[in-house]
């Protein structure tokens, strides 16, 4: 957390120490690789509702990240309101219809063909939640005194990957959209001009006719994202 008064180093005891033999955190990497193995994003929802203590729970654990200087540069806008969804999704709607007439690129709308999107958004309405990630590049103190945030980028994406492993953790399936530009999500969710939108989660359970595209379940090969260098 920023204090603007002058504060000093002062080390704690750990207070939690989840070490583990090498057998034990074997498995436990391998039973954590594969339940997250289970995590699948969806465009198809159930319009049943989730507990708001269920969503505030998955957002403390997003808390728990750490962040440059601790400084904890995000904010979390959780909305349920049938109507403000509905908003969202026209406003949203409003930049991919642009998006997929042309304004995406050849490539970028290539590489997007056989995930099978396109500018309809009907899961912005149907989830039961949607949860708005904001960056905030600065920040305020009450009396007005602004000051700077650290690693923004990397920390908010590192809370948002707890977010959703958490959310996957309680059961529930989430989808990232992230319209471009999304300048028009600070003035639907009443936020400053110091926080910058980077993601929506439509969050909820997946209905049964949910799919996935079988291109996402192409991953690429250990091998491929590992290196090991022994000393």
């Amino acid at each position: 957390m920023y204090h603007r008064d002058k504060v000093s180093y002062r080390p704690l005891p750990l207070p939690d120490d989840v070490s583990m033999a090498d057998d034990a955190a074997l498995d436990a990497a391998g039973r954590f690789r594969d339940y997250m193995r289970k995590r699948h994003t969806v465009r198809d929802f159930r319009a049943d509702p989730v507990p708001e203590e269920v969503i505030a729970a998955c957002v403390a654990a997003a808390g728990t990240a750490p962040s440059g200087a601790n400084h904890q540069p995000w904010h979390f806008v959780a909305i349920s309101d049938p109507a403000m969804k509905s908003r969202i999704r026209a406003a949203a709607e409003e930049e991919e219809v642009a998006f997929y007439a042309g304004g995406g690129g050849d490539e970028w709308l290539k590489a997007l063909e056989p995930i099978g999107t396109g500018a309809s958004k009907p899961h912005l309405d149907i989830a039961p939640w949607l949860i708005v990630i904001f960056a905030q590049r600065y920040g305020m103190t009450d009396d007005g005194h602004r000051y700077k945030n650290y690693y923004v980028p990397e920390s908010v994406g590192i809370a948002t990957g707890f977010l959703i492993a958490a959310l996957h953790h309680a059961g529930l399936a989430a989808l990232t959209h992230t319209p471009n530009p999304m300048k028009f999500l600070n003035g639907l969710c009443d936020r400053p001009d110091s926080e910058k939108p980077v993601m929506i989660l439509a969050v909820g359970h997946p209905s049964a006719e949910a799919t996935v595209p079988e291109v996402a379940k192409i991953k690429k090969p250990l091998g491929e994202i590992l290196t090991i260098r022994k000393g």
